[in-house]
């Protein structure tokens, strides 16, 4: 009972540090964007975004960090440390998609080298992983090509990088579910009049909500 108590103050202490850390990481990151035109989809909203930021992401933190130590109580911790850095990516990159529909290169590039040295702490083959990433990048590059943008640069940064953490086998079945999960919110928007034919649709959250959910499981 007290090792459940501290598992979960634990949570909430890194759930407050992250959660203060990635609202003022955003925040940084979308004062930078403001003067690349086009790259943030909705700037008006910035400052109304900033004040209701911080609570909410620590409390989804806070949720997954204290679920992940509850239901794995015997994972080794190396594995647990990289497994909720994986999640709180996971969440930095739902957050700006949703919030600004993009996904920042200075947020994927610390994700994708925590991964690849992840890969032999964790004993994962390297080839493998590689292999994932390279693929991964190379399709949805093509799919973007194919679709004249229908897939945005974030997307196709986001899916190699998934490659490097999770692997060919596990990555194909979140890419799957990402787009199985995307297509129906799509189709539920463009029925509800939310969506018009042709408009940008950011497939990111799905892929990084179907990843997360893997992870839970």
């Amino acid at each position: 009972m007290i090792f459940t108590i501290m598992k979960c103050l634990l949570s909430v202490l890194l759930a407050v540090g992250g959660g203060l850390l990635g609202s003022r990481w955003i925040a940084a990151s979308y004062r930078r964007a403001k003067g690349t035109e086009g790259l943030l989809s909705f700037p008006e909203r910035i400052e109304e975004q900033e004040k209701k930021r911080p609570g909410r992401f620590a409390v989804c933190i806070g949720f997954l960090f204290c679920f992940t130590m509850l239901t794995l109580p015997y994972v080794h911790l190396t594995k647990l440390v990289f497994l909720m850095i994986f999640q709180y990516f996971m969440v930095l990159y739902t957050w700006t998609d949703l919030e600004q529909r993009v996904i920042f290169d200075r947020m994927l590039i610390p994700f994708a080298v925590i991964g690849l040295i992840s890969i032999p702490m964790l004993d994962r083959v390297l080839t493998d992983h590689l292999m994932a990433a390279a693929v991964g990048g190379v399709v949805f590059l093509a799919l973007a090509m194919l679709t004249k943008g229908g897939i945005g640069g974030g997307d196709i940064k986001l899916v190699a990088a998934l490659g490097l953490w999770l692997g060919s086998d596990m990555l194909m079945t979140v890419v799957i579910a990402g787009i199985v999960l995307g297509g129906m919110a799509a189709l539920i928007m463009l029925a509800t009049g939310k969506r018009k034919k042709g408009d940008y649709f950011a497939y990111g959250p799905y892929f990084t909500i179907s990843a997360l959910l893997f992870t839970l499981l």
